[in-house]
Parts: structure tokens; C-alpha cells; sequence
């Protein structure tokens, strides 16, 4: 058995309760104070996901953490990324690499095989970085999981790792929460579990006391710190859609909207819009009818084909088509920019059964989805209006489309001179597609395409920036409120005299 001191993992009481959050709050910590530290996630299962380096896809929510840790993304921490393509199957990713799709029964054999790559990758980061930030999934209370578990309590067993537990007092229950959930472990489970941290509280926390001192004494074990309720924090959200936008917005304000599909991916490619001061963003739900925008996005989608009937089964096709006649524009990404093309194949039924569907016509474009991914980091330059800006991006998708037309990015692979291009304009000027993800983060990129959607005097707005300034925010808060000695006792540099 593996044994570690300067490794924590954070588990949950609940999806949401701020794992994701904690880890990259410490991450931005430690690495303020010069010390070296990775986050890990043996298994994430999302949507939303990244591209390293290197040609390997992770969990966007590792990516991120690696972010706030200053250090490149890599597939070592997230070696196991499950990504959704029906209610009862996913796509199988073992470091960086899709390998299988399997349902949730075969995963649970499959997990046993899974535990040898989860450890490689540990061991890998332990012997790069002094310490490592590792994030569990779901709840270690979900005993129907237990068995060969990776995720949680398996894998801090496994790696022998000290464990705190977080709970989301802003949902209510909180006590109950952690109590139960620390029941539901096995002796030696508990005994790894050093405190529990209770997060988004609201209030007076002398009105809380009384209840910290209740749990000391119920559990045994410490309150390692209460965090504030943080308003306005620009965080990459793991999976769930995050609606919320910047505070910072004008009067007159340009339209967006976007439709959410059943397994509509990457919904972080609108991060920068929800942000912009000019811009009210809009996700749609599944059913609901879109209203009224200057610029309609399609986002990227795990299940294109399936995805593209269910955009007809809601209206939203003949939506698009009168938002067309009314002088609306179009953009597509990924998923969306295939839909918008002519016909959509699916030959060796890798994203359901074997398919060949039209596309919405609006692009000289025809899509096979093929058995290899595409998986890489791109730098570019964007072409609209007859202006040029320069773009960054990442590919993941299974789609090989043959283009007719002018395509609005050009780029170069490293090491060549050759010019490729990407995606496709209309002849008419009103539809836009790319396979890129991450258009909208470049500033100057993210300005052409809303001047070329109709906002003439667009302005920039810089997401890193921002992301930026919201972790040091939550690192300052941690700093604040968390017992650092108490989850770091080997760190010297954290010593209360020092801090």
C-alpha cells in the first residue's frame, strides 16, 4: 500500500458541495508559497472536458485546478474520465485516451481494471510534485458504489491518504450531511477522515457555533474551517451548467442564446460570454422555445445525431430558420457547426446506433463520425469582415467533415509551413461553424465574431483575467477561514508564525 503525508484528498457529502472549488482554492495556496502541487481525480464523470498538451482529454474541472496550481494540465490527473452519451452508457477515457463505451453494470467490473492506470498516475504526479490536491466524486456515503471504488474511500484506502469531507450548508442539512455521511464509512475509513469543512455559509457564525461544538463532540473529529458564501466568482464549472453572469453589464444589451440538448457538451465555451459587459446570454432548456436573440450558438454535443432529433423534436429547427429570415446570424461548435452542415453519418454507430441523418442545410459541410478522436491544442488566426484576430482553441471530436466553402480560421500545425483552415462561412455571411472549442476565451477573437454578429462597437473581455481574480479571491477566503497546519502538517511553510 502506497503511503503518502503530503497528499489530501477532499470528498463530499454531495455532488456540488465544493470539492472542485476547495481543491483549486488550496491548489492557488500552496502554490503561492512556493510549494510544487498538483490536483488529481481518479475518475470524474463530465462533459465538459480539456485538452492537454500533449493530446490527452481530461475533466475541464483538472484543468482548471492545474490553473490555479500554475502548472500544465496533464492526463496523469484525471486518468479515468467517464463521458456520458445515454442515460445508461459512457465513453470510457483511461489517461487521456478513449478506450471503450460500456454501461454503468459493465463499469462496475470494468473498475477493478481501472485501479492499476489510477495508480501509475498517482505515482506519477507524487514523483513530480510535493504535494498533491486529489478530488473525489459524488459522495463516499453512495454504499451501492462500493465496491471496487476508485473514486473515493477505495482509492484513499488504496493510496493511504489523510481525507476531510465538505459539505454545502447553503443547501440545508449540513450537520446531518456530515454525521451520516461519515456513518455510512467503514472504521478504518473514518479514522483517515482529519475534519470536515463546512462551505458557502452565510451569516453571523456565532450563530453556527453551538453547532461546530455539537459535531466536534458527536464525530470526534475537528471543524477544519467555515468558508464564506462567495458571490461572483468566475470558476470553471465541472458539469452543470452554470447561468450566472457579470454583474458588470451595460443598459442595451446583445442577445444570445444558446440551446442545451440532452448531452450537449463543453458548455464552458460560453464562460466569456456570460461575462462580457455586453452581452445577456441566455441558455435554453430541452422543450422550451427560444426566444427572441441577435445570435443563436448550437454548442458541441456527445451525441450529435440524437442531439440534432431532439433539437427538431423541440421546434427549435424552425425557430433557427425564421431567425435566419429575420436577419438573425448562426454559429455552430463542434456538435453544433456538424448539425449545421448537410448530412451527418454515423457509420460505425460510435455515438449510438448506426445512423445517416440530414443536417439543418445551412452549411456546405458533410460529417462522418470516424473511430479515432481528434484531440489537440490549436493556435490561429480568425477572419472576419475582412479584419484578422488572433484565436486559440482545442479539438475533441470523432467527426471528419469535408468542407465547400471559406473557412474563417487558418493555422499551422508546429513544425510545418503549411496553412490548414477550419470550419466554414456561409456564402451569404450569416452562419458560422468550428470544430474549435474555446473561441470565445481569446479577447480579440471573441470581439470579431460579435462585431460579425451584429454588436458594431464590441468590446473585449478577458475570461483569464477574471478567472484569475476569482482564485485568488477563494485562496484569500481559505487563507482566512481554513486551519492550514491542521491540513498541511508537513508543509513547514504554513506554520501559523510564518503566515
Amino acid at each position: 500500500m502506497l503511503s503518502t503525508h503530503k497528499a489530501l484528498m477532499v470528498q463530499g457529502t454531495t455532488s456540488d458541495a465544493g470539492k472542485s472549488v476547495l481543491v483549486a482554492g488550496l491548489g492557488r495556496v500552496l502554490a503561492r508559497r512556493g510549494i510544487s502541487v498538483a490536483p488529481f481525480k481518479s475518475q470524474n464523470m463530465a462533459l465538459n472536458s480539456a485538452v492537454t498538451k500533449d493530446g490527452g482529454e481530461i475533466g475541464r474541472a483538472q484543468a482548471f485546478q492545474a490553473f490555479a496550481c500554475g502548472v500544465e494540465p496533464t492526463v496523469h490527473m484525471n486518468p479515468i474520465l467517464l463521458k456520458p452519451n445515454s442515460d445508461c452508457a459512457a465513453q470510457v477515457i483511461v489517461q487521456g485516451k478513449a478506450t471503450a463505451s460500456m454501461d454503468a453494470i459493465g463499469f462496475q467490473s470494468y473498475k477493478a481494471f481501472a485501479m492499476p492506470p489510477v495508480m501509475a498516475s498517482f505515482e506519477i504526479l507524487q514523483s513530480q510534485f510535493e504535494t498533491i490536491l486529489i478530488e473525489g466524486a459524488g459522495s463516499p456515503a453512495e454504499v451501492n458504489l462500493r465496491a471496487n471504488d476508485i473514486a473515493n474511500m477505495g482509492f484513499a484506502e488504496e493510496a493511504d491518504v489523510p481525507v476531510i469531507i465538505v459539505a454545502d450548508i447553503d443547501r440545508g442539512g449540513v450537520f446531518a450531511h456530515l454525521t451520516g455521511t461519515l456513518n455510512c464509512l467503514s472504521q478504518s475509513e473514518q479514522d483517515r477522515v482529519i475534519g470536515f469543512v463546512i462551505n458557502r455559509f452565510r451569516g453571523d457564525i456565532k450563530l453556527l457555533e453551538p453547532g461546530l461544538d455539537w459535531l466536534e463532540e458527536k464525530t470526534g473529529k475537528p471543524v477544519i474551517g467555515v468558508i464564506p458564501y462567495l458571490q461572483g466568482l468566475m470558476l470553471d464549472a465541472e458539469d452543470a451548467i452554470d447561468t450566472a453572469q457579470s454583474d458588470d453589464k451595460e443598459s442595451e444589451l446583445f442577445n444570445i442564446v444558446v440551446p442545451v440538448y440532452p448531452r450537449v457538451s463543453n458548455h464552458t465555451d460560453f464562460d466569456a460570454l456570460r461575462m462580457h459587459p455586453q452581452v445577456n446570454l441566455q441558455f435554453v432548456r430541452p422543450g422550451d422555445p427560444l426566444p427572441a436573440a441577435d445570435l443563436i450558438v448550437l454548442p458541441g454535443s456527445k451525441s450529435v445525431i440524437s442531439d440534432l432529433a431532439s433539437l427538431r423534436a423541440y421546434g427549435w429547427d424552425k425557430h433557427i430558420a425564421k431567425h435566419l429570415r429575420y436577419g438573425g446570424k448562426i454559429a455552430g461548435i463542434c456538435g453544433g457547426y456538424q448539425m449545421l452542415g448537410q448530412r451527418i453519418a454515423d457509420p460505425y454507430g460510435m455515438e449510438g446506433e448506426p445512423a445517416s441523418v440530414e443536417g439543418l442545410g445551412y452549411l456546405q459541410c458533410e460529417t462522418t463520425i470516424e473511430k479515432e478522436k481528434v484531440l489537440t491544442q490549436k493556435t490561429g488566426t480568425l477572419a472576419l469582415l475582412g479584419r484578422e484576430a488572433p484565436v486559440k482553441g482545442y479539438e475533441i471530436h470523432m467527426g471528419v467533415s469535408t468542407v465547400h466553402g471559406k473557412s474563417p480560421i487558418s493555422y499551422k500545425n508546429e513544425g510545418s509551413d503549411n496553412v490548414l483552415f477550419d470550419g466554414l462561412v456561409s456564402e451569404d455571411d450569416v452562419v458560422l461553424g468550428t470544430y474549435w472549442h474555446g473561441v470565445f476565451d481569446s479577447p480579440d477573437a471573441c470581439a470579431l465574431i460579435l462585431q460579425w454578429a451584429g454588436l458594431e462597437k464590441a468590446k473585449q473581455s478577458n475570461l483569464d483575467a477574471l478567472r484569475e481574480k476569482s482564485i485568488d479571491v477563494l485562496a484569500d477566503a481559505l487563507e482566512a477561514n481554513l486551519d492550514l497546519d491542521l491540513l498541511f502538517p508537513e508543509l513547514k511553510l504554513l506554520s501559523k508564525e510564518e503566515r
